[in-house]
């Protein structure tokens, strides 16, 4: 009796799991096509960025579908619930008006490839869970190390994005000061105790994630100096160097600088080849956040930009923004993979003492997560069917049509710009009317309208404190004409609320 239970127990699971047999490829396919049915029926009538519902009116048309039963559910009937409330709801991230954050329309290579990580799925920290994954992750991340500049000794690992690589960047420069100050091993002894003496230096417009990390590493967010910018939002150098000899001066302990190539809002680069100067002047550890410029490496017209990229202890890219990958993708490098092993945990299921001797390779040794995604695989395949040529070209056309819409905003009266020359594909502006009046509430008003008809999405931010908007131009499909219509949506917005009469 018990032996038939389990048999009919297993035999009731088949349907559910990849295999061979009755329910192998002819089963997973006719189930992957009623998902890609289901997505290109959505995706064949959408015409513009968002729906605009409100808040309460997704919840209530969510309210249903998550419901959740003991019994099962046909997946047709399943996607049928799930195609309006969630999928129709959802930001439409390709669709060419999307312009609000570092959020980009995933190249169809790159979705393709999900498909296949998430049937393989390979978990990427040791080699007998990812045998033929282990070594694409490699070879990729050689071959971004390759195009930075650096030279064989560089080394690389994947990353969940820049908020991860930027906390490895920390960590590393943290624990190699350390080791170098005091012969301090932070990671079998701790903190020292001059640790809050020590300082990082960064952009007053660095990413939050630097100075969350710092303070996520034992430091505290005071450890964390804030430079200040020009008026092209690049940091000062000089301002770099003179806290630096202050903070000296002070008794403090600088050990690291982070250098930002495209800042969040603007998209600057930081003076990369000062920086690199400086630092190997002082003995700092450089870290470079590229997580948005990273795009730049496979540019062939804007390359130079990132001249001094080589020099960097370590740097921080993000595939999932400039580079057309979908969430998430991203990387961290260093100059030299000796210190790669300041991360490296022994555990004998993982990363046994036998394998080393072998010459296998468990990426473990080199990451701060354990279970992880192959995500390599989006990139190669997408290196593999568009080559790097018209990749580069992508990331040329955002910058083409950024340029194009900071003149033409600039051209128009009602508009000031922020940064009239846009370093990336980041503009900042705001409608500004002749008449005095609450300028930041009616660009907020802007925006929200936009964003609840669904016309357009823009991101709205603070620029010495007043609110401005911002397109962020990663599609590379999207046109000079659209910028167009989106710009006179923004004035015929700004007339509707101040009670005059679009044109």
């Amino acid at each position: 009796m018990g032996t038939t239970t389990t048999q009919l127990a297993a035999t009731a699971f088949d349907s559910f799991f990849l295999q061979h047999g009755e329910f192998g490829g002819e089963h997973f396919r006719n189930h992957v096509e009623l998902v890609v049915d289901t997505l290109a029926d959505v995706l064949q009538d959408v015409d513009r960025p968002l729906e605009g519902k409100t808040v309460q009116d997704i919840q209530q048309e969510l309210r249903g579908i998550l419901d959740l039963s003991e019994e099962p559910q046909a997946l047709h009937e399943v996607l049928r619930e799930i195609k309006g409330p969630v999928i129709k709801n959802s930001l439409h991230v390709s669709h060419e008006r999307s312009m609000a954050h570092l959020h980009c329309p995933p190249v169809l290579p790159g979705v393709l490839a999900e498909l296949i990580i998430g049937a393989l799925n390979q978990s990427m920290d040791s080699w007998d869970q990812s045998p033929a994954a282990t070594y694409v992750e490699e070879a990729l991340s050689r071959y971004w190390c390759g195009r930075i500049g650096f030279s064989d000794r560089g080394d690389g690992v994947f990353t969940s994005g820049g908020t991860q690589s930027n906390y490895m960047g920390m960590l590393l420069a943290r624990d190699a000061f350390c080791r170098s100050k005091w012969e301090h091993i932070v990671q079998r002894d701790g903190l020292p105790e001059s640790f809050k003496k020590m300082r990082v230096l960064c952009s007053e417009e660095a990413h939050f994630s630097v100075k969350k990390s710092v303070s996520q590493l034992g430091l505290g967010e005071k450890a964390v100096v804030p430079v200040p910018v020009l008026d092209d939002h690049r940091m000062d150098l000089d301002e770099v160097r003179r806290m630096v000899e202050q903070l000296e001066q002070d008794g403090l302990l600088p050990y690291a600088v982070v250098s930002t190539c495209g800042t969040t809002d603007y998209g600057s680069i930081d003076p990369l080849e000062g920086l690199a100067d400086f630092c190997e002047e002082k003995g700092l550890w450089l870290h470079v956040d590229a997580a948005y410029g990273a795009g730049l490496l496979l540019s062939e017209k804007h390359n130079g930009k990132l001249a001094g990229i080589d020099r960097a202890d370590s740097v921080t890219l993000d595939f999932h923004k400039w580079l057309f990958q979908p969430i998430s993708c991203g990387m961290f490098a260093v100059k030299d993979r000796k210190h790669l092993r300041l991360l490296s945990h022994h555990a004998d299921y993982l990363n046994p003492v036998e394998d080393k001797e072998e010459g296998i390779v468990n990426l473990v040794n080199k990451s701060i997560q354990t279970t992880r995604r192959f995500d390599a695989l989006k990139v190669l395949l997408t290196l593999k069917v568009l080559g790097t040529r018209l990749l580069g070209s992508m990331v040329d056309r955002t910058m083409e049509v950024s340029s194009f819409a900071a003149e033409e905003l600039g051209s128009r009266d009602a508009f000031w710009v922020e940064n009239p020359s846009p370093e990336l594909s980041a503009v900042v502006f705001q409608y500004q009317p002749e008449r005095s009046l609450d300028v930041s509430g009616l660009n907020r008003k802007i925006q929200q309208k936009l964003f609840h008809e669904g016309t357009a999405v823009i991101a709205k931010t603070s620029v010495r404190g007043e609110t401005y908007l911002k397109f962020t131009l990663l599609n590379p499909r999207t046109t000079e004409e659209d910028v167009l219509a989106v710009i006179d949506e923004i004035e015929n917005t700004a007339k509707q609320i101040l009670g005059g009469t679009p044109h």
